[in-house]
């Protein structure tokens, strides 16, 4: 309740003291739910959680106490003053996990529980990206630009070597956050439809990994004995989350990349399309390892035959919609 509430506050409000209030309440009401399990990895991570969320708060309160000591507006989107703009650019990245500030995401993810690092990918930066939204006039265009190329790299990179599914679906979400952030200026209403579309299609992930109790490459390579469908559907979740066509997941880069090059930023646009193959290939790993390995041959884990065979109805709708939603998207632009 608390998560759903500072949430509401936060997107909802049009003072800054207001939206800060929400972030803080966000911020109190998932640590406990990451500290739950009493792990000490568990607790080094909620640490690092409270200290990253509780500098950027104060960094974003900062900002715009700076903001109405020059120009005595407290609205959010009377952001005018270079230095709170800039200030806020960070502290909103320290939040939603960007580059250079995404040290702690990748850590406390691992840290946490299937269900917990949900929560942190997907409603945990609902308010932050609300905040890049409505402040969006007022920022700098190269900085957010560098800021986009540099997460859709570092995302690429730096999943490459990762054998813990939770710590390579961070590095994926570092990656979607740069193609949020590039077009952020241009079309937000991009931003939040890929936004959507990449919490839609990551509960999906994360519901089916903890269904099957996968944590890492080794346990994937397992995934075929414990429920078969499942885990074909989910390498197709895993494509649609790759970008591939004719998957739900193109249809955000396809527009990114579209909306771009009417902007005529063809040389971005190209080089943020190639970082996405570096995600590509950490992406088809996943799913090569969840349908077409064939353990013992390759895999020393033991195999779980006794495991609860039932799938719930909300993983199967999500999977379901992850994959197949590129042709309803006509209807998307016949709305609006």
């Amino acid at each position: 309740m608390s998560l759903l509430l500072g949430t509401t506050i936060t997107i909802s409000s049009n003072h800054w003291m207001m939206a800060w209030t929400g972030l803080e309440i966000n911020t109190l009401a998932i640590i406990p739910l990451i500290s739950k399990s009493h792990h000490p990895r568990a607790i080094e991570a909620a640490t690092k959680y409270f200290l990253t969320q509780a500098a950027a708060s104060a960094l974003l309160l900062f900002s715009s106490m700076t903001n109405a000591w020059f120009t005595g507006q407290w609205d959010i989107t009377q952001l005018t003053h270079p230095t709170s703009c800039l200030l806020l650019t960070t502290a909103v990245s320290i939040k939603l996990g960007l580059t250079p500030f995404h040290f702690w995401f990748p850590e406390v993810l691992q840290g946490s529980s299937m269900t917990t690092g949900l929560l942190l990918a997907t409603l945990m930066k609902f308010p932050p990206t609300a905040l890049l939204v409505l402040t969006s006039p007022s920022l700098n265009p190269t900085l957010l630009t560098t800021m986009a190329i540099a997460s859709a790299a570092l995302g690429g990179w730096m999943g490459l070597n990762q054998t813990q599914v939770r710590k390579i679906l961070a590095f994926s979400s570092i990656s979607h956050l740069g193609w949020m952030t590039i077009i952020l200026l241009y079309n937000p209403n991009f931003t939040l439809l890929t936004f959507y579309l990449y919490c839609l299609m990551t509960s999906a992930i994360f519901l089916a990994l903890n269904t099957t109790k996968i944590t890492n490459l080794a346990t994937m390579m397992t995934a075929w004995t414990k429920i078969p469908p499942l885990a074909a559907t989910l390498m197709l979740a895993l494509l649609s989350l790759a970008g591939l066509p004719p998957l739900t997941g193109f249809l955000p880069k396809w527009l990114i990349i579209q909306e771009l090059t009417k902007q005529e930023m063809t040389p971005v646009a190209t080089t943020i399309a190639l970082l996405s193959l570096l995600g590509l290939f950490f992406y088809l790993r996943l799913a090569y390892c969840a349908t077409i390995t064939l353990p013992p041959n390759s895999s020393n884990h033991m195999k779980q035959w006794q495991t609860n065979k039932s799938v719930r109805i909300p993983i199967t709708t999500l999977i379901c919609l992850s994959i197949m939603l590129l042709p309803l998207s006509p209807m998307i632009f016949a709305t609006t």
